[in-house]
């Protein structure tokens, strides 16, 4: 009779077991020696189980004793209950041990350069030393529920009528987005492939084939310049369909989102997700991803701030891409100023030159209600702009008023950042500004373009086969930063998750959307002469969307980065410290593909 190795995972043997025999495999996490017993702590992808060694068993006992961290083994045991005292609650096999009656040494292990359960490592550490750190189970535990989440997504899409197809991975390269990464090709000498930075024209192109509702969880490429929680390669949830409005769309992939987080964390996201527009998500919050768990807003100033004294407000306020908004901390008087002024350096990262700031010690009537105020600039804001400023952030005697004063852009990601900073901090939490939980939200109406001064032109915000609004197409012929785009984005806790449109799906629409960025005719048949010749044999009105999966898990396990969510992940600096790629390769290689390096990789 063929009997199995294992009958058990360790982390699933409970009471219910109990006088039963198991055959249990893993890792040694931890041997303890107590006065003649020992006790093997052993480690599977389900969790620990406790193993006690008797002396009376000599060759079972002597083998206990030389295993050591990390061994490989294979027990066999029976379940018995733990002596009453000695339970552990934390494990859901602490209320058993194994008494071993056979321990075999699958394969032993050298010391290993950390302890698993040393929660200060640094992360060069964790990623050179990968395959170990794997076995942690904070790492075990976010990868399969990685797989838990990409099963929801699949079961939910397959009973929506989605099918699965794969798009290549070699592919030509499309220069209207980020850097793409190059592939040479050996067979035609001087020509490239590239990697998909998304699926999105073939995804497009099988609309046109007749297969309404695509899905597919695949890996994009894009070679962008480093940030600290971007990868190379990352999985994205990509997903098109026919014959659907945007609002229909978003609300299938809305319940989608929400049975992922039920069936996975058993988390009732709010129904329905608040939606709004990008117009209004700026002028709140400066950012088109809000984080809606801070309650903290803008409060617009630009129209007040046109006839003071204060260059830095009049300024901005009177040209025409400028603005003036003031952020107000309830309970922010209490704020020291080295605080402040730490403040005033962290808003120079996005361009601010300085950070103005009033604190309300207290609120009176009168000629004299500049004397609760403290601040280097009251001086230089007339009374009315003063008052008004105070009426419209509803100051209160305690609270702080920082300023905003600058080209749009810059206000809003630097005070932005700024709402953030103050909204997410502990401070913040026990002043009531900060809300605990989930907080979803569509963004729509995103700008169909944006310009793109060092170049000057314009540059799709999205991608360029967005559709605009159907009362914006003449737009883009005449004045292409009026053209609204059918664009959406859903929004979690400040992190954009998903992001979507309904594209565009005739010949001539699209035509005119290349021209508004400056391709002429034969350019744009040069670079996507397959998709415009596509769009002409009826191709089907249809939308779709691309979710992060990396970046929803990262959430949903409160990881520290998204590196902790992927199985192997490159750094900051775009490399597997594992694997020590990217690395040089032999000159044959090189000349089968017609390459010479330029600079070549000095080699001791």
């Amino acid at each position: 009779m063929n009997i199995s190795m294992r009958s058990h995972y360790c982390g699933l043997v409970t009471e219910q077991l109990q006088g039963q025999q198991v055959r249990l495999c893993g890792w040694v996490n931890r041997r303890r020696d107590h006065g003649g017993v020992i006790f093997i702590d052993l480690r599977d992808r389900e969790g620990c189980v406790q193993v006690v060694c008797n002396p009376d068993r000599a060759n079972l006992f002597a083998i206990a004793e030389s295993v050591r961290n990390e061994f490989c083994i294979q027990i066999i045991g029976e379940v018995r209950l733990r002596p009453s005292g000695a339970e552990n609650t934390d494990m859901v096999s602490g209320s058993i041990e194994v008494l071993c009656q056979e321990l075999n040494v699958l394969n032993a292990s050298v010391t290993p350069p950390f302890q698993l359960d040393d929660d200060n490592l640094s992360e060069t550490t964790r990623l050179t030393h990968r395959v170990l750190d794997l076995r942690r189970p904070q790492m075990q535990k976010n990868l399969r529920l990685r797989y838990r989440v990409a099963m929801e997504v699949r079961k939910y899409l397959d009973a929506a009528g989605f099918i699965d197809i794969e798009t290549p991975m070699l592919t030509k390269s499309t220069p209207e987005g980020a850097r793409d990464y190059l592939v040479p090709s050996r067979v035609h000498d001087g020509q490239f492939f590239a990697l998909p930075q998304s699926p999105q024209l073939f995804k497009q192109l099988l609309m046109v084939s007749g297969f309404d509702r695509y899905y597919q969880i695949t890996k994009c490429f894009r070679d962008e310049d480093l940030r600290a929680d971007r990868q190379p390669e990352f999985t994205q949830i990509d997903c098109e369909t026919s014959f659907m409005s945007e609002q229909e769309i978003r609300d299938l992939f809305e319940h989608m989102m929400r049975t992922v987080f039920k069936n996975s964390l058993d988390i009732a996201l709010v129904e329905p997700f608040p939606v709004m527009r990008y117009s209004e998500a700026m002028f709140r919050f400066g950012s088109d991803k809000p984080d809606l768990r801070v309650k903290l807003e803008f409060t617009e100033l630009t129209d007040i701030m046109r006839d003071v004294d204060f260059k830095v407000f009049s300024g901005p306020a009177n040209s025409e891409n400028g603005r003036v908004v003031a952020l107000c901390i309830p309970g922010g008087a209490n704020i020291s100023r080295s605080e402040i002024d730490a403040y005033t350096e962290f808003v120079a990262i996005y361009g601010a030159k300085g950070l103005a700031w009033i604190k309300v010690n207290a609120l009176s009537e009168g000629d004299d209600f500049r004397a609760g105020l403290q601040s280097p600039i009251i001086k230089n804001i007339h009374d009315v702009a003063l008052k008004t400023v105070l009426q419209r952030c509803g100051a209160q005697a305690g609270d702080l008023i920082f300023f905003g004063a600058d080209r749009a852009k810059i206000v809003n990601d630097a005070i932005g950042a700024l709402r953030l900073k103050i909204g997410l901090s502990e401070w913040a939490t026990r002043q009531g500004i900060f809300e605990q939980g989930w907080k979803p939200l569509w963004v729509i109406d995103f700008p169909m373009f944006e310009y793109d001064e060092t170049n000057a032109r314009w540059v799709a915000c999205h991608h360029p086969f967005t559709s605009p609004k159907d009362e914006h197409i003449n737009y883009l012929e005449t004045d292409p930063g009026q053209c609204l785009a059918k664009a959406y984005d859903m929004v979690l806790n400040g992190s954009e998750i998903g992001g979507g449109s309904v594209r565009i799906h005739r010949e001539e629409v699209q035509r005119k959307v290349f021209n508004a960025l400056k391709l002429t005719d034969q350019e744009a048949q040069e670079k996507f002469g397959f998709l415009l010749d596509a769009l002409q044999y009826g191709a089907p009105p249809h939308g779709g969307v691309a979710f992060g999966l990396d970046r929803i898990i990262t959430m949903m396990t409160g990881a520290d980065s998204i590196r902790d969510v992927i199985a192997f992940p490159k750094t900051q600096r775009a490399q597997c410290l594992l694997t020590q790629a990217p690395s040089p390769v032999d000159e044959k290689q090189l000349r089968e593909l017609h390459i010479r390096v330029r600079n070549p990789v000095q080699t001791s």
